[in-house]
């Protein structure tokens, strides 16, 4: 598909881009540091695709009370993934957000699609006031859809009228960029700040 050589309409990813998140913040302390016995409760019981139910639009009670039938063992630290949440967030991405205030400064739209339940980028927005600054959000949780499905890109697209190739997506992942391309769009994977920011002077997004 035809692609502008000037995006002028950035759209960011969450996690991973403006904030960061991994359940291991959470799980160091509730081990004791146990390395290996951590990584194996996250391998085998709060996996990564157990967590992006959620993320699809699972409700969390359903999902710790499913999971804890199969590990009563472990009920405890099945619950904590849900109510220590806020503890796998530590904090900003650094640099990320002051970008998205001087591209909001300078006029260009922020758009964002990410994977994540409502009520948990619900209190994120509580925590991170750039959360709150988009024009327009995609989220996972609402629609029932995830990157790297072309449709929640393309959610985001038919919602607020935008053409594809006017749009730059910005991701940690890769084969969530590489969804965004499919479509369409131009997309970067996200490494750190000063990258992004060197790629978006690149591109004229940013003066």
């Amino acid at each position: 598909m035809p692609r502008s050589p000037d995006p002028s309409i950035a759209v960011f990813d969450i996690g991973g881009v403006l904030i960061d998140w991994n359940p291991r913040y959470l799980y160091r302390k509730l081990f004791a540091e146990d390395t290996a016995a951590m990584e194996e409760f996250l391998a085998t019981v709060c996996t990564s695709e157990w967590n992006l139910m959620q993320d699809a639009g699972r409700p969390w009670k359903e999902a710790v009370e499913e999971l804890s039938a199969r590990h009563p063992e472990k009920a405890e630290l099945i619950a904590a993934y849900d109510l220590g949440w806020d503890e796998m967030v530590p904090g900003p991405i650094p640099g990320t957000a002051d970008i998205v205030w001087e591209l909001k400064k300078q006029g260009k739209p922020v758009y964002c699609i990410t994977n994540f339940s409502v009520d948990k980028l619900n209190r994120a927005r509580e925590r991170f006031e750039v959360l709150n600054a988009f024009d327009g959000i995609v989220v996972s949780g609402e629609v029932r859809l995830l990157k790297p499905d072309a449709a929640i890109y393309q959610r985001l697209l038919d919602d607020h009228g935008l053409e594809a190739a006017d749009t730059l997506f910005i991701d940690d992942v890769e084969k969530n960029v590489e969804g965004a391309r499919r479509v369409g769009m131009s997309a970067v994977r996200f490494t750190d700040a000063p990258a992004l920011r060197a790629e978006m002077t690149r591109l004229g997004m940013l003066r």
